[in-house]
């Protein structure tokens, strides 16, 4: 039986393909920060997290790691180190199906050191983008999310 081809080569997949393209920027995006960040004790996700909590204050897990993008089981997995080094807090909701996390004092520490060296790291990319194209960017980034969020068979976010 002959062998089949194909649809589309590999080079084109390694190329044109949005999910590897993202993917591929976003893994040395994050190292970039991680690597500022070190001093600070804080990778890229735990910043991010703790920023989040600053921002709303006590929420609920779920609505949280939704805000995030994130699934429970990541959203799991990078919270336990900041509950392990007192950076958050997690209680039951008056609902004992709901968790409830919050920021500590040790978390607003923490953030408040980490964020000059953010500030280093994001200063590098936008000044190498140049902050007029980081701006179109970013709404760019925007709508492949949004896009990326639509179920194709109903037209919805899922």
């Amino acid at each position: 039986m002959p062998r089949r081809r194909l649809p589309t080569s590999l080079d084109e997949i390694s190329s044109h393909c949005v999910c590897f393209s993202v993917r591929r920027a976003a893994r040395a995006v994050t190292q970039a920060y991680d690597r500022t960040l070190a001093p600070s004790g804080l990778r890229a996700t735990q910043l991010t997290l703790l920023v989040a909590l600053a921002r709303a204050g006590t929420v609920p897990f779920a609505r949280l790691a939704s805000a995030l993008g994130m699934d429970r089981t990541t959203f799991t997995r990078n919270v336990a180190p900041l509950k392990r080094d007192g950076l958050l807090t997690m209680r039951r909701g008056p609902d004992r199906r709901v968790k409830l996390v919050a920021i500590t004092t040790s978390g607003r520490k923490a953030l408040a050191r980490a964020i000059p060296l953010w500030e280093r790291a994001q200063r590098r990319i936008t000044a190498g983008v140049g902050a007029g194209h980081w701006d179109s960017l970013r709404r760019d980034i925007e709508r492949i999310t949004a896009l990326a969020d639509i179920n194709p068979r109903e037209g919805t976010r899922p």
